[in-house]
């Protein structure tokens, strides 16, 4: 079957509301042309969104530690313990983040450190407790990633339905899909072995799910990972999704960035605004059962926001991230700045508060 053959099947497939194979999401990337993929997943966005239209979130990410033995060769951020320079934040230093944040107007924190031996579950409890009676349902936040709860749960010696227990109890609603990177054990083993399987990083997932906490999937590109790495990504996460819908309606978004390859051990070359857009457009397309897909301001600046353009929804206006701006992350703070690229794409832009999502958890 020819290209353009192949691809007017594709494109009726998903008129028709179909779902594509990895075959097909292989073909796209190695023939489609960019306004060929952006037709196709604005036919995937237009099922679940309006047109034109995207909502976005102010946030901050607390790195509320550096201090992690998982030594993932691509990290700019961890010390190891006892280094000079490690740091665990006190619950004052991160309240002033929070104040500052909320004095923008923004509702929206993510918690990320890493696996800090000294750090067991009780340190958790009281910190996102602490931080739930301050503020009440003025503020939410996404209390730590999958692989920072697995090890969490490991290195307090008990489950993870159990730790997933007490953090809800203390307070806690979101848990983000940080840590995917990609989801390719060939890939895992290459550079961050110590950071569990898929299969463990599925797993914990789902208990997640299964514990009443919301969740989201993420995706980094721009390693050294192959074409057929990515598309096990890719379908790893729609067929967990497949599987766990039922869940609270199961992965809540999707979002990918790239690799910043500044002061780490791995290193490498940065790859472009152009193969992140492309990679972009295929999530949407592929992820027919994830309703929100989002762009990446934090890595991608200005570019992210032609990603609308190809298929995503929301994005962050992103305040602080230690782990990327030490890898050579630029972040513009400038709200009024970064809604402008938006609205020189053609979109219009809402404010999406995740803090009213309430003990209902839908935002």
């Amino acid at each position: 079957m020819s290209s353009i053959a192949e691809y007017s099947q594709i494109e009726n497939k998903l008129r028709s509301g179909d779902r594509i194979s990895r075959k097909e999401a292989e073909h796209l990337w190695l023939n489609a042309s960019d306004d060929q993929l952006q037709v196709l997943a604005n036919i995937v966005r237009d099922r679940f969104h309006e047109p034109n239209a995207a909502t976005y979130l102010l946030m901050r990410i607390v790195n509320y530690t550096n201090v992690c033995v998982a030594k993932c060769d691509y990290c700019s951020f961890y010390r190891l313990p006892k280094a000079p320079d490690g740091y665990v934040r006190s619950k004052e230093w991160i309240f002033e983040r929070i104040d500052e944040l909320v004095a923008m107007g923004g509702d929206l924190f993510a918690f990320n450190g890493g696996f800090n031996p000294e750090l067991k579950i009780d340190y958790y409890v009281d910190l996102f407790g602490s931080i739930r009676q301050r503020y009440q349902e003025r503020i939410e936040f996404y209390a730590m990633t999958v692989v920072e709860l697995l090890y969490i749960a490991r290195v307090s010696r008990i489950t993870v339905p159990e730790t997933i227990k007490q953090l809800k109890e203390a307070g806690v609603r979101w848990v983000t899909g940080g840590g995917a990177e990609i989801l390719a054990d060939s890939f895992r083993l290459r550079h961050s072995p110590q950071k569990y399987t898929v299969a463990e990083y599925l797993d914990t997932q789902k208990l997640i799910l299964e514990g009443g906490l919301k969740t989201t999937a993420t995706m980094v590109i721009g390693f050294d990972e192959t074409l057929d790495e990515r598309l096990d990504h890719l379908e790893s996460v729609r067929q967990f999704q497949d599987e766990n819908l039922q869940h609270g309606g199961g992965l809540f978004s999707f979002l990918p960035w790239t690799y910043k390859p500044y002061n780490n051990e791995l290193g490498g070359t940065e790859i472009g605004s152009h193969e992140y857009l492309r990679h972009l457009a295929l999530c949407r397309i592929f992820f027919d059962n994830i309703k929100i897909i989002r762009t990446s301001v934090l890595t991608q600046n200005a570019s992210a926001l032609t990603g609308l353009r190809y298929g995503a929804n929301d994005f962050d206006i992103p305040w602080e991230d230690e782990v990327t701006q030490k890898a050579g992350a630029v972040i513009e703070q400038n709200v009024d700045t970064v809604l402008g690229y938006a609205h020189n794409e053609g979109f219009t832009t809402t404010y999406r508060h995740v803090a009213r999502a309430k003990a209902a958890l839908t935002t």
